[in-house]
């Protein structure tokens, strides 16, 4: 697989790691279960915004918790969720190179219980295979997929959050 363009279907076999939100693992400091999330499967027949976020890697980056990523890039999408889910989007969904427990806790930490998916990328298997990352992490991109077929992908071009943010993903729901 190549980088995703308007147009492309989504590939068959996505899968990523995540824990999904239960009342008895609502503490930020309750792991929960990893599971898997079968993307191709669960957003078949949806309107789903993606982005990807660096994650975090020995030697500094960015990613879950880091001021790039918590201050910049996350809360548009928090602050313009009604506005996204307005647009007929079913999904949004956050991806990054952190374990699942890590993105789970992320999610807790910004008051997010089932609005948002906390995706990992484990090994960033679909992140390399779109050729789509920065080092050993994922890039920071964005795509809508709609109904199985991309309608948006871009990634970032350097270390801002332009192409990849929540008003420019707007701009194309």
């Amino acid at each position: 697989m190549t980088a995703l363009k308007e147009g492309d279907s989504f590939p068959e076999g996505v899968v990523f790691s995540y824990v999904p939100y239960t009342e008895e693992s609502a503490g930020i400091t309750s792991c929960g279960i990893p599971q898997n999330y079968n993307a191709s499967k669960e957003w078949a027949d949806k309107k789903v915004v993606l982005f990807a976020v660096p994650a975090e890697y020995l030697g500094g980056g960015s990613g879950a918790f880091t001021p790039s990523c918590s201050v910049r890039h996350l809360p548009a999408y928090i602050e313009n969720l009604d506005k996204i889910k307005a647009k007929g989007v079913d999904i949004v969904a956050v991806l990054a190179y952190n374990d699942a427990w890590v993105m789970s806790a992320w999610a807790k930490a910004n008051g997010i219980k089932e609005e948002i998916l906390f995706l990992s990328d484990p090994e960033t298997k679909f992140s390399t295979e779109l050729g789509w990352t920065t080092g050993p992490r994922t890039a920071r991109y964005a795509m809508i997929i709609d109904h199985g077929k991309v309608v948006y992908a871009e990634k970032e071009p350097g270390k801002d959050v332009t192409v990849s943010g929540a008003e420019a993903v707007m701009a194309k729901l």
